[in-house]
């Protein structure tokens, strides 16, 4: 799922301190008026009438056929809608009004033909943003020492089931294995399950975890093997990973591409934003005059929220299938043992009206050209939180801690130093950015390249948070 902005393709993690503009909302909606397009249609050549009619008890009729081996072209003019928003209308029109912001979302991340992340590589310099896995190696390899200390805890299980969603390249699990192949108990119990949507993504994370059946034309196309024997396997969404075994699951930017819906604050209450066509023809949000279905998720966050908190909002919003996700990881983790680690940009709060679009790096309105920007929403943690003690008494939920304290108390620090000690000047240079964009805060202090690209450290922005059996105990490093 993934994947923030940065100013310039060359720095590392894309900042998340800016709100792209949000289009006005009216107080009520109007249903969409779609007026007929008037096409202009070329008559039939007319009938050649006689003027003799003296001659026959009937009129003579001559028909001009001169055109009929020589048909007119037709030209039609080539619309500028893209087939995603030819879709996007149609839904609206075929439902009679105006569908919500999270079903916006979800058609333009991963509309079968036409979403964003189904039929392109959007991770990158080259890409639209930069993931912490792209920035350093040193981040993968962290998340591997997190991994085997769960496992030990766990009582070192000869297997177990090691989950990532969203797996973006496969850049993460690709550096956790090579950090961690050193441990050969640990790397020969694990059976990697990759969910992913894309499968463009999904042939390049083959390519990164360099699988040894990737050319096999007759091989399934879902498994697979690492050169060191591990099996592969790739799913559409968790519920397909087999249970029955204990279980570590890995959520790296995945969440902030889960849709939300957006709710604001009115006159008669809490309205939903909703997505419609206006008279122009363009995408525009308008309020919903009744309660909707997403309302229920709604009043369930406002339960878990206190009075004075929402008192100063206008603006709220939700995610459902967060909500849902972290009940069936809880759930799964409680029955099979295990536990999962969620590191998102988000807040320890209710978030308000967070929903962005970035587009090679820079931040554009949600409405313009969907499908070929990223969307992403502010992860709500504590919703995680409740969601997950809600379901089973038998999981704990430890976090939030920001991304830089998460990774010094596994040992960035020390992993960096050893790096230093043995490369070229290039790569310490390379390293000593990557490390600030993982664990510093705003600009680097010792920068003195270009201003335009100044690494941005993340480490307070992004939010570490670990759903863990209670047998397994307190995990590290939320001691």
């Amino acid at each position: 799922m993934l994947r923030r902005f940065i100013t310039q393709p060359s720095l590392a993690k894309r900042c998340r301190c800016l709100i792209s503009p949000q289009p006005s909302t009216a107080a009520s909606f109007r249903r969409c008026s779609f007026s007929s397009s008037q096409v202009p249609v070329e008559p039939p050549p007319e009938a050649q009438f006689s003027d003799d009619y003296s001659s026959q008890p009937s009129a003579r009729i001559s028909v001009d056929r001169s055109g009929l081996n020589n048909p007119t072209e037709h030209s039609h003019e080539p619309s500028a809608d893209s087939e995603l928003v030819k879709h996007l209308k149609s839904v609206i029109k075929f439902r009679g009004g105006p569908i919500s912001v999270a079903e916006y979302m979800e058609e333009v991340l991963i509309n079968p033909k036409a979403g964003f992340y189904i039929n392109r590589d959007v991770f990158g310099a080259e890409g639209d943003f930069i993931t912490s896995p792209e920035v350093s190696q040193m981040f993968g390899e962290m998340i591997g020492v997190w991994a085997m200390c769960l496992w030990e805890q766990m009582g070192q299980p000869d297997r177990v089931n090691l989950v990532e969603l969203g797996p973006g390249r496969g850049t993460l699990m690709a550096d956790l294995l090579r950090g961690a192949s050193k441990f050969e108990k640990f790397t020969q119990s694990i059976n990697i399950h990759m969910v992913e949507v894309s499968p463009a993504l999904k042939k390049i994370q083959k390519m990164t975890l360099k699988c040894n059946n990737e050319d096999d034309a007759d091989a399934d196309e879902n498994t697979a093997t690492t050169l060191t024997g591990i099996p592969v396997s790739w799913h559409s969404t968790l519920e397909e990973v087999p249970t029955g075994l204990p279980t570590i699951i890995i959520a790296h930017e995945f969440f902030d591409a889960l849709p939300v819906h957006q709710f604001q604050k009115a006159s008669r209450g809490w309205c939903e934003k909703m997505i419609d066509v206006g008279e122009d023809s363009k995408f525009r949000v308008v309020l919903s005059p009744q309660p909707t279905p997403a309302t229920l998720y709604l009043l369930k966050r406002c339960k878990w929220a206190q009075t004075q908190e929402l008192s100063k909002l206008e603006h709220v919003e939700v995610c459902p299938k967060a909500i849902d996700l972290t009940q069936t990881i809880a759930k799964r983790i409680s029955s099979d043992g295990g536990g999962a680690l969620i590191i998102d940009y988000g807040l320890d709060s209710i978030v308000s009206d967070s929903l962005q679009a970035i587009r090679k790096h820079k931040f554009v309105n949600i409405l313009d050209d969907p499908g070929s920007a990223d969307l992403s929403a502010y992860v709500d943690f504590p919703a995680i939180k409740h969601s997950a003690e809600e379901v089973s008494e038998d999981v704990c939920v430890y976090g939030p801690i920001t991304q830089s304290q998460f990774l010094g108390n596994l040992g960035i620090n020390f992993r960096v130093e050893a790096l230093l000690q043995n490369c070229t000047d290039e790569q310490a240079e390379s390293l000593r950015t990557g490390y600030w964009r993982l664990v510093g805060d705003g600009e680097a202090p010792f920068w003195e390249g270009p201003d335009e690209q100044t690494p941005i450290g993340m480490g307070s922005r992004y939010l570490a948070m670990a759903i863990v059996n209670k047998k397994q105990g307190t995990p590290v490093p939320f001691h």
